[in-house]
């Protein structure tokens, strides 16, 4: 089954997030389906890029989200909305 996951990039004491799509068998720093975006939580405010697109089509093909990943995208679209109104 795919899963839409981190993968932790970045140094010690400043974590650097990729949020891939992978297969769960595989190791989170192993190869990926595909790149959906990241996540940097250094920033001031956190910064969530994601290509909604690619996400869409990935769980419409079964793909589950993790639970971080699942709030990620949650608030990432109540940003989004608020910035639009």
């Amino acid at each position: 089954m795919v899963k839409i996951r981190l993968s932790r990039r970045g140094a010690k004491g400043h974590p650097f997030y990729r949020i891939i799509a992978i297969d769960e068998r595989r190791p989170s720093k192993g190869r990926a389906l595909e790149l959906l975006g990241t996540y940097d939580p250094n920033q001031k405010p956190e910064v969530v890029k994601l290509s909604a697109e690619r996400l869409e089509h990935w769980v419409r093909q079964g793909a589950q989200l993790s639970p971080t990943v699942k709030s990620l995208v949650r608030r990432a679209k109540r940003h989004a909305g608020a910035g639009a109104a």
